[in-house]
């Protein structure tokens, strides 16, 4: 039987802060929209508070999960262990797209590694922290983190990231608005 917790701590934060994977899910108000579930590595996820989390929003092929959060603020996160006990954990939540030019956006990003192409950080209030067995879960073994995402941003460059952003990163897929601040 799964439990629900009222902070990440202890366990829970061991356990998260052990995981070199998670997934991020969300959707939009429309029942025809699609429903958007992204994985997320590298060291890109910190846990700022007993309730509150973020991640590096690094640019990848789209802009769903920014839309989403603009137009109703919905998100889960997904830990899975894919070695030792079987668990997972989830983190339902809140959560808002914190671009370049928000107050809080320097301190925020300075807690991350730096990636060339980080647009936004995401930070997450909690409402529902809570785990599950993950008997289905298979077991595997982490051999490291793929170079590819940032090592296409650093060839693109400041100027073409930020052409590639105006691109693909204005509307989602359903049409709602992405990035704010698109220069």
């Amino acid at each position: 039987m799964g439990k629900v917790f009222d902070s990440i701590d202890g366990k829970v934060k061991d356990f998260i802060q052990a995981q070199h994977l998670f997934f991020v899910a969300t959707a939009p108000l429309a029942g025809d929209g699609l429903v958007n579930l992204s994985p997320k590595g590298l060291d890109s996820f910190k846990i700022l508070g007993p309730t509150t989390v973020a991640y590096l929003d690094l640019v990848g092929s789209g802009i769903e999960t920014v839309a989403h959060l603009r137009e109703n603020g919905r998100i889960v996160i997904m830990f899975c262990a894919f070695d030792g006990p079987p668990k997972i954990i989830r983190l339902h939540g809140r959560g808002e797209t914190i671009e370049p030019g928000h107050p809080e956006y320097e301190g925020l990003v300075a807690q991350f590694p730096t990636y060339e192409g980080t647009r936004s950080v995401i930070r997450v209030e909690c409402t529902r922290i809570s785990d599950s067995c993950g008997f289905g879960v298979p077991l595997m073994a982490f051999q490291g983190n793929r170079t590819q995402l940032p090592a296409s941003a650093e060839r693109k460059g400041p100027e073409k990231m930020e052409e590639y952003k105006r691109l693909k990163n204005s509307t989602s897929l359903d049409g709602l608005p992405g990035l704010a601040n698109l220069g």
